[in-house]
């Protein structure tokens, strides 16, 4: 994939923070590249966002802009807009969202876009608008008929692949079957050797305090996580594990292990979020298209002031380009 290709920036929820992120991470760009991004949302919210953030942007409703450093859009009309208030959480917003990512999903697999970067939606909107997913995760593998997905979260300082995401501690520990870590540890090894890595070193994170002492505080580890790590190294993958989640995290960031397998959401979400919070991004992984998303949500609280960070885009952004270009299609 060549660094001409096409990213595709969804808005996310059109009352949250998505609009400002979006069109101030594009404003930095230089003129090629912000032409190379096309923004899958509603043309009259960007233009609103613009004039906020006083980003003094230009957008062509075409992937290919006749001007350099113009920004490509594709219009989404919003249903119910005018239910739509900054802040507030709606069933017009979720349903926005929505659609947004479905018009995205439908380009990325057509091959019009390369990888799909997400602005933050709200669970709960969509939820509203008769959408019930858990998330981004969860609505990408349904609207690509995908069995089984994996979400990644990756900065320059930890990363982190779980085996379950948005569920109960108490369903987390019953997903955490032999094939479910062998499957996580699988396609954590594959994108990372899309990325480039020869070998990369993956470490498996165990599920019980001290990996479960022998069995005297469960024996998941026993009969699940060390199945899974030894059939992994079978194949060639350089796991280990399974390794104290009160240890492995820190032995990552020190420079042993390239990727953690978390096993469950908090896991590897609070060592990630603590240790790189603005930079970590979450990609998708498993899918028959490629995402990566902001680590946040749609900050209702100060949405629509100007005052949103868009580091994470940014990071959000530099990471697909990054998977554009060294992953083959």
């Amino acid at each position: 994939m060549s660094g001409t290709a096409m990213l595709g920036i969804t808005l996310g929820d059109p009352s949250g923070v998505g609009p400002e992120i979006t069109v101030k991470a594009l404003a930095e760009m230089t003129p090629a590249d912000r032409s190379r991004c096309a923004v899958i949302g509603n043309l009259r919210l960007l233009q609103r966002a613009d004039a906020l953030c006083k980003t003094g942007l230009t957008f062509e409703t075409t992937l290919s802009p006749a001007t350099v450093g113009s920004v490509p859009v594709v219009d989404v009309p919003t249903q119910g807009e005018e239910e739509l208030q900054d802040g507030k959480l709606s069933a017009a917003g979720g349903e926005a969202a929505y659609r947004y990512v479905e018009r995205a999903v439908r380009l990325a697999q057509a091959g019009d876009i390369a990888v799909i970067v997400t602005a933050p939606l709200n669970k709960a909107a969509l939820h509203a608008a008769g959408h019930h997913y858990d998330g981004h995760t969860e609505l990408l593998a349904t609207l690509t008929d995908t069995r089984s997905s994996f979400m990644l979260l990756a900065s320059s300082k930890l990363a982190a692949v779980h085996v379950t995401t948005h569920t109960s501690l108490r369903n987390a520990t019953e997903r955490a079957t032999m094939q479910r870590v062998l499957d996580t540890i699988r396609a954590g090894h594959r994108h990372y050797v899309g990325l480039g890595y020869a070998d990369p070193r993956i470490a498996v994170a165990g599920l019980n305090p001290h990996c479960g002492e022998g069995g005297i505080f469960g024996r998941e580890e026993i009969d699940q996580i060390e199945g899974a790590v030894a059939a992994a190294k079978s194949e060639g993958i350089r796991a280990s594990g399974p390794i104290s989640g009160d240890t492995v995290f820190y032995r990552a960031m020190k420079g042993e292990f390239d990727l953690v397998v978390a096993q469950y959401h908090d896991q590897g979400h609070i060592p990630t979020k603590l240790i790189a919070f603005d930079e970590t991004v979450n990609i998708t992984l498993g899918l028959p298209i490629r995402r990566t998303s902001v680590d946040h949500g749609t900050a209702f609280d100060i949405a629509w002031t100007g005052k949103a960070d868009h580091t994470n885009m940014r990071a959000a952004i530099a990471y697909a380009r990054m998977m554009a270009e060294r992953q083959a299609a």
